[in-house]
């Protein structure tokens, strides 16, 4: 049964009850994931993709019902305060939300949410790695995403839709893709459904949805404007960002607590500003923060993306081990972090601003030395194609950086 228009926090609590009752019942079920480091695109394109779709199912839908997960468990949401800061935007908390935790744990996973129980839609990735990768890759069966193609979805994805655009954020991607079913809601709210969903008949049902349409074009909106700098990010920013962006903002100025109040470039330094803040996060916490993994030729390869310097980082690691010298204190907590997840491969990618306000981007490329020719073939077909200039790690001085 399709769900009934309703907010955004009516739908996550039905979902999370629903899919612990569906897995228990042995039930099908539908599930709209984002990538691995779970950051704010791949939030609100799961969460909104699954909304609208479960508002109005394709006729051949495999379930009527569609649940988003946050591919991280629960713990590692607080590690994401601009979750926290745009969640007082969208009037939920983060135990609406359904992740990792939610699922059969991994040694039973594959028997008790058996493969062809499932199907899954991917946003903001267009392959599903990791444990789950194992186990429902066939099953993938849809996908809206904005990075390179990598040939691991269906051609045939009907009745969901494949798309792999480049964009500034998928959201817009999304956006777009659920536009005709976000007006004919939105036209439809002149009904009593609004009205009724809060207990009351004799409520004010457009002002009601109004509010909810508002809720949902600021989670949309959050990622767009931060995966684009509020639309001023050269070479980055495509039409999709851009009509997704125009699209939403009159969504927001049409409900009532926000037609007087809103400002846009606030709302963008608001829910970017959070995302920086990291200030007072462990290393190891601000590493696993924006973390990818997969396996290329049986080696399993890491990725960590971080909003502050390599600089920041090695200060940082020596502040948590003062007894150390500052740069064998960020190589054993390299070290670490790799032994921990069995890496032959560790990147760390910054980007922040310099003292002098221009943006930089740094990569820190760590390898055990059997995969060092991973390494080196990496620097020698990318590093002039991307302007890379190689340092070791003690060229980096305790600079900080101004992000």
């Amino acid at each position: 049964m399709a769900f009934h228009y309703n907010s955004l926090r009516a739908f996550l609590s039905h979902a999370k009850s629903s899919l612990a009752n569906a897995i228990k019942q042995n039930q099908k079920v539908t599930i709209v994931i984002g990538n691995q480091s779970a950051d704010l695109d791949s939030l609100t394109s799961s969460i909104i993709y699954a909304y609208f779709r479960s508002i109005n199912p394709p006729r051949n839908a495999f379930t009527s019902f569609y649940f988003p997960i946050l591919n991280i468990p629960a713990s590692d949401v607080l590690l994401r305060p601009e979750f926290l800061a745009l969640f007082n935007h969208a009037n939920i908390t983060p135990s609406h939300l359904i992740t990792l935790d939610d699922l059969p744990p991994p040694a039973n996973l594959k028997d008790v949410l058996k493969p062809d129980n499932t199907r899954w839609i991917l946003v903001d990735h267009n392959k599903l790695e990791g444990d789950l990768g194992s186990i429902y890759t066939s099953r993938v069966h849809g996908v809206i995403d904005h990075h390179e193609e990598e040939e691991a979805v269906p051609r045939e994805t009907v009745p969901e839709p494949r798309i792999i655009e480049k964009s500034g954020s998928c959201t817009s991607l999304v956006v777009r893709n659920f536009k005709a079913t976000w007006n004919a809601i939105s036209s439809n709210s002149s009904s009593s459904q609004a009205g009724h969903a809060q207990g009351d008949p004799f409520i004010n049902e457009s002002a009601v949805s109004k509010g909810w349409d508002c809720q949902v074009a600021k989670l949309a909106l959050a990622s767009i404007l931060v995966d684009t700098s509020n639309l001023r990010a050269e070479g980055k920013v495509r039409d999709a960002d851009k009509e997704a962006v125009a699209y939403l903002e009159p969504k927001i100025l049409l409900a009532a607590k926000d037609s007087k109040t809103w400002d846009r470039k606030q709302f963008y330094k608001e829910i970017n500003s959070a995302k920086k803040n990291i200030d007072n996060f462990a290393l190891n916490d601000i590493l696993r923060k924006d973390y990818k993994q997969w396996t290329e030729k049986e080696k399993k390869l890491g990725v960590s993306s971080v909003v502050k310097s390599l600089e920041f980082l090695v200060e940082k690691s020596r502040n948590e081990n003062p007894g150390k010298e500052k740069h064998e204190a960020f190589e054993d907590a390299i070290e670490k972090f790799m032994d921990d997840r069995d890496l032959s491969v560790f990147a760390i990618m910054t980007h922040s601003k310099s003292l002098d306000k221009q943006f930089q981007r740094q990569l820190l490329l760590q390898s055990r030395p059997d995969s060092a020719d991973l390494v080196s073939q990496f620097e020698a077909e990318t590093a002039k194609e991307l302007g890379l200039e190689l340092l070791s790690i003690d060229d980096v001085d305790e600079q900080q950086d101004s992000s």
